[in-house]
């Protein structure tokens, strides 16, 4: 067992101790110090590597002990400019298009500072981030035209969003009891989604205790969307076969390629079967703030319930994930529930009429409402729009430019931000592997990192252009970058 003796720090129990600073002021200075650096990095962001691996000597320093005397804030603080900063992932840097994730902005990581001094806990009560994130609930609700019963709530990201939607389907086609009862074997639920739904909502069936084999993945078109009318047939043999359809799932974006399901139709599916209609909107649903790109989301204003990511297209500091739900009383039914010490009240701390425990899944919550209001408020749904916009031109100037380089190969449709390409040479016989190789090499270079995907059976180069600092420049890198490396992969070939 640990000792702590060593410190003193058990010598008087009966000892008054706080953990504030004994001077506030030199504590002001060193926080002074500490938000520059950071504004300092942020500011220089395009003349850094947008990776860099950390070196054996960083990486030592975080397999010391466990820490029993204490270290001074601006040691620590030296430690992380010098040893973490430096080799972050890379995603808030412009020349980041390998993951579908969002840069974040200053005003949200100042707002995030404060979120973190005030240090409040949202599961309930009556105190003013209730109201901040309520505020956040009918902004959504105006961004997506949902009805004034919609309800929602902060979480994670789209992975917990997507879980939860899945509780609330269950709940709503057999009822509040199957909370205590479970899921009898003798209605074998099943579900629906495209063979191209992202990997966390199988992970959701079987956090669900439902199991992904009750997950049917329907085929794709050629565009990437899920076939409706393959849908519509598997449906009708579940129900002859006896199993309890509950709940098709649309992607608005598939992470993969960015294909956008026909959601109205959809909608039509789900009304159809009575099926709850879900969409996952993680990597394209704030696509509706753009005017361009609004008509390719006609049908998201009719889900029962949306899952997407303020952090991602709404460039809020992670993690700031959401679900919006048709009707906040499934919410209700799926996770209200009464305990002695959460005992409300009609006036004082315990009172306050919306607990955002009794509709998700938390007790404990941060305020992932702050930094998200700070970026609505600051910025506005228009230059996000906008910045969301270019992006998706972005993406179609690359494709354009992919199809008039002969060596290039454009492999999958470009619907929104997301561009799948690869390397085939001259010839069109260079092996697909070797587009692997490029994306290692473009990530050890430091100036673009794009991914790997898999493309109908063959690896793809995929570049996700998410951050509202992605320029022309850094485009142009990307295909020059992929030229060069590929062009000498081809000589070795030879």
């Amino acid at each position: 067992m640990l000792s702590l003796q060593s410190g003193g720090l058990l010598e008087d129990a009966t000892q008054q101790t706080t953990l504030d600073p004994a001077d506030w002021q030199a504590l002001r200075r060193q926080g002074h110090r500490m938000l520059d650096d950071m504004l300092d990095y942020l500011e220089g962001l395009p003349q850094k590597p947008v990776w860099q691996p950390a070196p054996s000597s960083a990486r030592a320093l975080f397999d010391a002990p466990l820490p029993v005397e204490p270290t001074s804030l601006a040691d620590a603080h030296a430690i992380f400019r010098d040893q973490v900063l430096p080799y972050g992932s890379g995603n808030i840097h412009p020349g980041f298009m390998g993951w579908v994730q969002g840069g974040g902005t200053v005003n949200g990581m100042l707002a995030e500072m404060l979120a973190a001094g005030l240090n409040a806990n949202l599961g309930g009560r009556d105190h003013m981030p209730i109201e901040v994130e309520r505020q956040i609930v009918r902004w959504t609700r105006q961004i997506f035209s949902f009805p004034e019963t919609a309800g929602g709530i902060f979480l994670t990201g789209t992975s917990q969003a997507n879980f939860v939607a899945v509780l609330l389907a269950r709940t709503r086609k057999l009822g509040a009891t199957v909370r205590a009862q479970g899921v009898s074997s003798e209605r074998k639920l099943v579900a629906y989604a495209s063979s191209e739904v992202h990997g966390c909502v199988p992970r959701a069936f079987e956090m669900a205790g439902i199991g992904t084999e009750q997950l049917r993945r329907i085929p794709v078109n050629s565009r990437g969307q899920i076939d409706v009318d393959a849908l519509d047939r598997q449906i009708i043999r579940d129900k002859a076969d006896g199993c309890t359809p509950f709940l098709v799932i649309g992607s608005a974006g598939t992470v993969n390629t960015g294909a956008v399901d026909d959601l109205a139709a959809l909608r039509r599916i789900a009304d159809g079967h009575d099926l709850h209609f879900h969409v996952d909107g993680a990597l394209g649903a704030l696509g509706v703030l753009s005017n361009d790109l609004a008509p390719l989301f006609g049908g998201i204003e009719s889900a029962d319930s949306l899952a997407f990511d303020f952090h991602k297209w709404g460039q809020v500091p992670y993690d700031a994930g959401f679900l919006l739900v048709r009707d906040s009383a499934w919410q209700l039914q799926t996770f209200a529930s009464d305990a002695a010490y959460l005992t409300r009240a009609a006036t004082g701390l315990a009172g306050g009429e919306w607990w955002p425990c009794d509709y998700g899944p938390d007790l404990s919550r941060g305020f992932r409402a702050l930094k998200t209001w700070f970026t609505l408020k600051t910025y506005g749904v228009k230059a996000l729009g906008d910045s969301i916009g270019a992006n998706c031109a972005l993406a179609r100037g690359l494709a354009e430019r992919i199809e008039r380089e002969p060596t290039l190969r454009l492999l999958a449709p470009v619907a929104l931000n997301v561009v799948c390409f690869g390397y085939v040479g001259s010839a069109g016989d260079v092996p697909a592997e070797i587009n692997s190789r490029i994306v290692e090499q473009l990530h050890a270079e430091g100036r673009v990192a794009p991914s790997l995907t898999i493309v109908n059976g063959r690896p793809a180069i995929r570049a996700a252009i998410v951050n509202h600092r992605t320029q022309q420049t850094d485009i142009d890198a990307l295909v020059d970058g992929v030229l060069k490396l590929g062009s000498q992969q081809d000589l070795l070939q030879c």
